[in-house]
């Protein structure tokens, strides 16, 4: 599993407001109803005053043991980093570094996906949205695609089982931390495109989406020739029992 390190705080103003390889492989929204009843479950934020904050940062801080510790500024906004993990189906559109000759020549963007179970460390402040933090990951890979495409996603395990919420753009991805406490178990965060059922298509690109036409005839060829060597596996042995059936004794 890679990891990668970035912050919101490099270019934020000092207040911090600005901050797999088949479509196949992912199950619609309909066929994951531990998503629907999670979705069900959001949680009404009560929000810490400044000396809640304080014990709850104090708290968290001596049960890190990764030395990702949480901050509080003398204003009452805290710092800390949290861990997403991108689980991204479909390729994404980055850019390329080329010289000018070059970019007028060429294309200086490509497409390709991203290693699963790639692990992202982000350094927000308790201001940051989450819609600022899926700008943040995108901008760390200079991922061009509009951010509208995708979702962040809190995970939980709650008895024995995993439920996944997708979470609001308006939400604090830090306080979320901060009141689960560092354990990942107890919550963690995830990267994914939104569900085919929710994909703003008119945010792609013509070519993008010319892309994921030739990625679906690809597969599409693909299974179709997994099939007739099925088939043509059976035929073979059941040709070969006929023969041993009619052989004469």
């Amino acid at each position: 599993m890679s990891s990668g390190y970035s912050s919101l705080e490099e270019e934020e103003s000092e207040e911090f407001f600005t901050a797999r390889t088949s479509f196949f492989g992912r199950l619609p929204a309909k066929a994951r109803p531990e998503l629907q009843d999670a979705q069900k479950e959001r949680e009404t934020h009560t929000y810490l005053s400044k000396e809640e904050v304080k014990e709850k940062i104090k708290s968290y801080n001596s049960s890190v043991t990764d030395k990702l510790k949480m901050a509080l500024n003398s204003n009452g906004i805290y710092t800390g980093f949290i861990k997403v993990q991108m689980e991204l189906c479909r390729p994404i559109t980055v850019q390329i570094s080329v010289t000018p000759e070059e970019h007028a020549h060429n294309n200086n963007e490509t497409s390709f996906y991203l290693p699963a179970g790639y692990l992202n460390i982000l350094h927000i402040s308790s201001t940051n949205t989450v819609r600022e933090v899926i700008e943040a990951l995108l901008k760390k890979f200079s991922v061009s695609d509009n951010p509208a495409k995708f979702a962040l996603y809190k995970r939980c395990d709650k008895e024995d089982q995993v439920y996944t919420c997708k979470l609001s753009d308006r939400e604090h991805p830090l306080y979320l931390r901060l009141v689960a406490g560092p354990s990942t178990e107890t919550l963690s965060f995830v990267l994914r495109e939104h569900e085919t059922g929710e994909v703003m298509w008119e945010a792609f690109s013509l070519p993008e989406l010319q892309n994921f036409l030739r990625i679906l005839d690809k597969e599409e060829d693909e299974q179709l020739q997994i099939l007739k060597k099925r088939y043509a596996a059976y035929r073979d042995k059941l040709e070969e029992a006929l023969g041993g059936v009619w052989k004469p004794g």
